[in-house]
């Protein structure tokens, strides 16, 4: 072999380790991509798809409006989402969460165990050098709030390279992107936590000092007025009790992101303006709580990935954990 033919040979070899580890090396550009972005990267990343509504995730349902072949539905109305972005591996809610017994009580919608978020994950199909993508139907809040507390839970974990697609599946469908039926197919992945950031999760103890003036910070509640101020309350909280935590603000979640249509996100400045209006400091540390954690989770995500605060928590056990372990709530009071 001549001296030609060996420098071609090698410039070949560095040329496709270039591109695999390219592709090994893909980093999210942030933590809220948009379908756009997605579309140009389907082949480089892990797409998550949380849903409680497991069935549409594989089967096709009566969109809103006529569907074609591609599974891409014209909007007449609320946009109802069957199937799935090629390649996106089904992720059920009721895996994402926890019960534990605290107190004697069954408590839901907690932070999992090391070892069955890792398994979870690992069956998902994600490695640790994964760049992962989470989806959800995307058509209400809701469904963005699910995607949100898998993003936490990942962050949680030690695991970064992750986002969120802003507006989810909805969106996507709404763009004209193709989907796909059927059950989803992964490969077993490697993944395993990297570390506990407890930075990012509060306790009940430390909800507590916020409401008896002692913690430094704010407490910000992201349920709804009528939730907060305690004229009725979800079926999460201790039987009887309504109401919200002592000193805690009203900043209700559906003034993150568009309650009508995809649920994508509004605006930085336009969500800064509207948490004056609520008198909630964006750059001050918070304690985002709801009924369960899941909502809160939206609003965690908005303040800390995308308005840049890095002294925002979460509390998953929230009004669940607060009033079934007897602790007092205010009513008809805005704080």
């Amino acid at each position: 072999m001549n001296l030609r033919r060996i420098s071609r040979v090698g410039t070949l070899f560095w040329v496709l380790a270039l591109l695999s580890a390219t592709v090994s090396a893909t980093q999210v550009p942030g933590p809220l991509v948009d379908t756009q972005w997605l579309r140009n990267n389907l082949d480089k990343v892990v797409i998550l798809d949380v849903r409680k509504d497991v069935k549409s995730f594989e089967k096709r349902g009566k969109q809103a409006g006529a569907v074609n072949p591609c599974g891409v539905a014209q909007q007449k109305g609320p946009l109802k989402v069957a199937g799935h972005i090629p390649g996106a591996v089904l992720v059920p809610w009721s895996k994402v969460t926890a019960k534990r017994k605290v107190a004697g009580k069954t408590l839901k919608v907690l932070v999992p165990a090391k070892a069955d978020f890792e398994r979870l994950m690992q069956k998902s199909g994600v490695d640790n050098d994964s760049a992962v993508v989470i989806t959800s139907k995307g058509a209400a809040v809701i469904h963005t709030a699910l995607a949100a507390r898998l993003f936490w839970t990942l962050k949680y974990f030690g695991f970064d390279n992750v986002a969120l697609l802003d507006g989810g599946t909805a969106q996507w469908l709404k763009d004209k992107q193709k989907l796909e039926f059927g059950r989803s197919k992964a490969k077993k992945g490697d993944f395993k936590a990297t570390a506990e950031r407890g930075e990012i999760l509060a306790s009940m103890e430390d909800v507590e000092k916020l409401a008896q003036g002692r913690g430094t910070g704010q407490l910000v509640d992201v349920r709804s007025t009528e939730e907060y101020l305690g004229l009725t309350a979800s079926g999460k909280l201790a039987p009887g009790i309504k109401g919200h935590v002592s000193g805690a603000k009203s900043f209700p979640v559906s003034l993150y992101a568009d309650s009508f249509g995809t649920a994508t996100f509004y605006d930085r400045d336009r969500i800064k303006q509207v948490a004056a209006l609520f008198t909630v400091d964006t750059e001050a540390p918070t304690v985002f709580m709801c009924s369960s954690g899941v909502m809160a989770s939206l609003a965690w995500f908005v303040a800390h990935e995308l308005m840049g605060n890095e002294n925002a928590r979460l509390y998953d056990g929230s009004m669940h954990e607060w009033t079934y372990s007897g602790k007092p709530v205010v009513t008809m009071e805005f704080e």
